[in-house]
């Protein structure tokens, strides 16, 4: 197995030990299925995919997951308040053309929603930023500026700041460096990946 896998999949088992057993959950950005499947495995959820790219749609249905096509820049409208106990997006927000928008959304939607991006403040992208004056291109950051998909980078303090702004509580954080966590206050400079679990702060009368 790859060094690209190993932390695909320890990233995936990191997001399953947040989400509860039986849970109906929705998996923004979900790709090939990789996570609602073992999702569904381990920990016994139901629930559905949405990804906009058709190869991913035909590799969902082979796994026999329920699976929608949709532009998650268009929101989630299709959905009722409250109606999933989890929404999961996973590396995608950095994607998002308005990801104010659609956390929101998330957050309506969601009993619970789990986020988990690239941290880019993680201590090589600075290095490469710094020292070489360019943009970073490794492991965590794979694509050259001209042809990423990757259109709005944050850190870990960007992410939690956007969570103060919006009423986002912070119920959860893990910070992962590949294949193991990361603790402590350097965390926004050691990890490549950030999770955190949300919930949407109640409205006070």
């Amino acid at each position: 197995m790859t060094d690209d896998r190993i932390t695909n999949r320890f990233s995936y088992d990191e997001i399953a030990r947040l989400v509860a057993p039986g849970s109906h959950v929705l998996d923004l950005g979900c790709g090939s299925g990789d996570l609602l499947d073992l999702l569904r495995r381990t920990r016994g959820v139901t629930g559905r995919g949405v990804d906009i790219q058709e190869e991913m749609i035909r590799a969902c249905l082979e796994k026999g997951i329920s699976v929608f096509q949709g532009d998650l820049d268009e929101g989630l409208k299709e959905y009722r308040s409250q109606s999933y106990d989890y929404v999961i997006l996973n590396e995608t927000l950095q994607m998002i053309h308005d990801p104010v928008y659609l956390m929101n959304e998330m957050l309506r939607v969601g009993k619970r929603v789990i986020v988990n991006f690239p941290n880019f403040g993680y201590v090589v992208n600075r290095l490469q930023l710094a020292w070489l004056g360019q943009m970073p291109v490794n492991r965590t950051l794979p694509y050259e500026w001209y042809d990423t998909p990757n259109i709005h980078f944050c850190t870990r303090r960007d992410f939690v700041r956007l969570c103060d702004s919006i009423g986002a509580i912070i119920e959860a954080a893990v910070d992962l460096r590949r294949n193991r966590r990361v603790a402590g206050i350097f965390a926004n400079f050691a990890a490549t990946d950030c999770c955190f679990v949300l919930r949407k702060q109640e409205s006070r009368v």
